[in-house]
């Protein structure tokens, strides 16, 4: 299901996984996934929830650039205020400096559409 998009056409999606449970995903207009959550939910409306709290409290949420976990690449993280992980890259990227500046677009897109999409009753 999607949720509503904001001015860049980057949109939401809730995702069943194999084993039941459901993570969200943004995908930008092309198609490419920006970011997905950072844990799995029991349900729907948990996942939905999870986003909706990404939404709101984005600004408060550390994060930063750190080695995948192979050590080949880098992947962007955010956590939450209890240093869960809340939401990370849709990719790993080869260069730090990618990486660094993805991390940067998304927050800015976070800062620029999020109130647009907690907004939003589709989902």
């Amino acid at each position: 299901m999607t949720k509503g998009t904001g001015v860049s056409g980057t949109r939401c999606l809730v995702d069943v996984r194999a084993d039941g449970r459901y993570g969200w995903r943004l995908v930008a207009q092309n198609g490419r996934v920006v970011a997905r959550s950072g844990q799995c939910f029991a349900d729907h409306a948990a996942c939905r929830a999870a986003f909706a709290a990404l939404c709101a409290g984005h600004a408060a949420m550390g994060g930063g650039v750190q080695h995948t976990a192979t050590g080949n690449g880098w992947v962007w993280l955010l956590r939450d205020a209890d240093g869960h992980p809340a939401a990370y890259s849709g990719r790993a990227y080869e260069r730090h400096s990618t990486c660094r500046a993805a991390y940067a677009r998304f927050r800015a897109l976070l800062t620029a559409e999020a109130a647009q999409w907690t907004s939003t009753a589709l989902w």
